[in-house]
């Protein structure tokens, strides 16, 4: 298996993912790897409109930053299994996934069997 080429398209994909995140986030200073939106102030807007364009900005921003999370989560995992030596195995059975799959996704954590348990 190609783990070094693997190791450096998820790596370049966190770097990728710390960029987006930082553009509607901030790693929470309370919770070390933990993300959280920025926060903004409400009540200073001139009129209701404007304080619901914000709120609705930070719903936006909330939820973008979870599915980017999410994704940044799963490549810090497949990072870890590297150094673990236990990248490329389904954590499920074990076996071995496919190397396709994991051209398809570095950060597969699963065989094609196990895909979405």
């Amino acid at each position: 298996m190609r783990t070094a080429s693997f190791k450096k398209r998820l790596e370049e994909e966190k770097g990728e993912l710390e960029s987006r995140m930082s553009s509607v986030g901030r790693l929470n200073p309370e919770v070390p790897d933990d993300w959280e939106p920025v926060p903004t102030e409400t009540g200073l807007e001139a009129d209701l409109v404007d304080q619901a364009d914000v709120t609705v900005s930070r719903e936006s921003n909330t939820a973008i930053l979870a599915d980017l999370e999410a994704r940044y989560d799963n490549i810090l995992l497949a990072l870890k299994n590297i150094e673990k030596g236990t990248y490329g195995k389904c954590e499920v059975c074990s076996n071995k996934i496919d190397e396709a799959r994991l051209n398809a996704d570095p950060s597969a954590s699963t065989c094609r069997e196990h895909l979405g348990a």
